[in-house]
């Protein structure tokens, strides 16, 4: 009763002007957000590689911001040899493929297990390299499926549509949640998510993926729904397993490194579980000529 008290209040509290439902500052989140764009797509089409670097420093830091977070747990990520295999693999499946990708993963898993083992520090060593392992495998591992999607001869494109869906299946669900949204889609866990705005991420996604699809590759109309369906359901389970960690780790943002979005990890979590699936389709239904 308490907790449902809290939130009538804070739902019928006066709104500060500029600030949306989520509590974030609308016109600085637009603001960043479009320049973010700006800056993946001068990366994309002027030199593969600088959105490459790019990368390797988005996912460096949200390791960093994942060691802040578990600390407040008494979890230590060996955070050297993590941030090591993040250059390592995302290098690693630009320039030599799959197989690549999946052997320096388990290289970096081994090392930071290692490295954490030697530490000798008095917290629990097998926790810490659990938790080691599971930020590899979160962060930089699902990233290395974006790396394959540039690594093609049309990789630029396909990463772009990538980045497209991601977003729009975000703009989707965010816009009409906040118009019409009524019933919660997972109240325990993200209260303010609802059906109404997970429909209009499925609606504006498969619209994307349509056009996108047929502009970049001249491809059929179904893979592009594919595509949207895909990218709605992965992206709603990033975010809703985000939302679930920081909620055991009571935290409203991951960390504080984008004005108006909270941290990189509350921008990247519903795109790390969707590139695998995309990379997946892309490869299969709209393979290279």
């Amino acid at each position: 009763m308490p907790q449902n008290a809290a939130r009538l209040a804070a739902a019928s509290a006066p709104r500060t002007p500029g600030v949306s439902r989520t509590g974030r500052d609308l016109p600085v989140a637009v603001v960043v957000g479009l320049t973010l764009l700006a800056i993946v797509g001068a990366s994309l089409f002027v030199r593969k590689e600088g959105f490459l670097v790019l990368t390797v420093l988005a996912v460096g830091a949200g390791l960093w911001e994942l060691a802040q977070a578990f600390a407040r747990r008494g979890i230590h990520l060996p955070l050297l040899p993590l941030l090591v295999g993040d250059v390592g693999i995302l290098v690693s499946a630009y320039m030599a493929g799959a197989e690549a990708l999946f052997v320096a993963f388990m290289l970096t898993v081994g090392g930071a297990v290692v490295w954490r083992v030697l530490d000798g520090s008095g917290a629990p060593a097998l926790r810490d390299a659990t938790g080691a392992a599971f930020a590899a495998a979160y962060l930089p591992f699902l990233a290395g499926f974006v790396m394959l999607l540039l690594a093609q001869p049309d990789g630029a494109f396909r990463v772009l549509l990538f980045i497209l869906l991601c977003v729009a299946s975000d703009t989707g669900g965010y816009v009409v949640g906040v118009l019409i949204g009524r019933h919660p889609l997972a109240p325990s866990v993200s209260p303010k998510k609802t059906w109404e705005g997970l429909i209009g991420s499925l609606v504006l996604a498969c619209l994307v993926g349509v056009v996108g699809i047929g502009a970049m590759f001249d491809g059929a109309p179904v893979v592009g729904v594919a595509l949207g369906v895909a990218t709605v359901v992965t992206a709603s389970l990033g975010d809703l397993s985000e939302s679930l960690l920081k909620r055991d780790l009571e935290l409203k943002d991951m960390g504080s490194l984008l004005p108006g979005h909270g941290g990189l990890l509350d921008r990247l979590d519903s795109m790390l579980l969707t590139a695998p699936v995309v990379y997946l389709i892309l490869t299969v239904l709209q393979p290279v000529v």
